[in-house]
């Protein structure tokens, strides 16, 4: 396989799963609701559980999205494919530090998540040749933790907050990307 047909096949995940969108507005979702549940009088811990609940319908979420987006999951022919799945497994990976957090300091539960959630963001640049993914981890995390510095543990809230409006902004993004990439692959297709 050349450098060429690589990013030939990049190309084609990028437009037929439309470079993810349906899992990010899906998150985009979830997330929202996560800041609802961190305005609620609860102590940290019971806000920690309620939002690992709440990130358990995101799958399905995505799935219906897909729907609504006409996204494809899977590219038979497309032998990058099993990546993208392999590459939203590695998140899970990071669970036991979220739940170390949710034991030990569950005040810091949610910027933990939010950071673990954006950095699995950063191979999926790569993976639809995005650049938006890599640019939005970084500025997610950073972000996370300069709002976690800055704002008590009554206003936690706000890095949820932070991270329904970051993927908003990425949602927006990696649309646009779509639009320009699948001018390039049906300049590709059609000669």
């Amino acid at each position: 396989m050349n450098h060429q047909n690589l990013d030939t096949l990049r190309l084609e995940l990028s437009v037929k799963a439309k470079n993810g969108v349906d899992f990010i507005v899906a998150a985009t979702i979830i997330w929202s609701l996560i800041s609802v549940v961190w305005t609620l009088p609860y102590p940290a811990y019971n806000k920690s559980v309620l939002t690992f609940i709440i990130g358990g319908p995101m799958l399905p979420l995505a799935f219906l999205l897909s729907k609504v987006f006409k996204t494809t999951w899977t590219v038979k022919t497309n032998p990058l494919q099993p990546l993208g799945l392999w590459l939203n497994f590695a998140q899970l990976a990071y669970f036991p530090i979220l739940v170390f957090v949710l034991l030990r300091h569950p005040d810091d539960f949610v910027f933990t998540y939010v950071v673990i959630t954006a950095a699995h963001f950063f191979p999926y640049a790569w993976y639809y040749n995005v650049r938006a993914y890599a640019v939005m981890a970084v500025l997610i995390s950073i972000a996370a933790m300069f709002v976690a510095l800055n704002v008590g543990t009554t206003n936690a809230f706000w890095i949820p907050v932070l991270m329904t409006c970051s993927l908003a902004l990425l949602a927006v993004w990696v649309i646009i990307s779509y639009k320009i990439n699948k001018g390039k692959y049906e300049g590709l297709m059609n000669p």
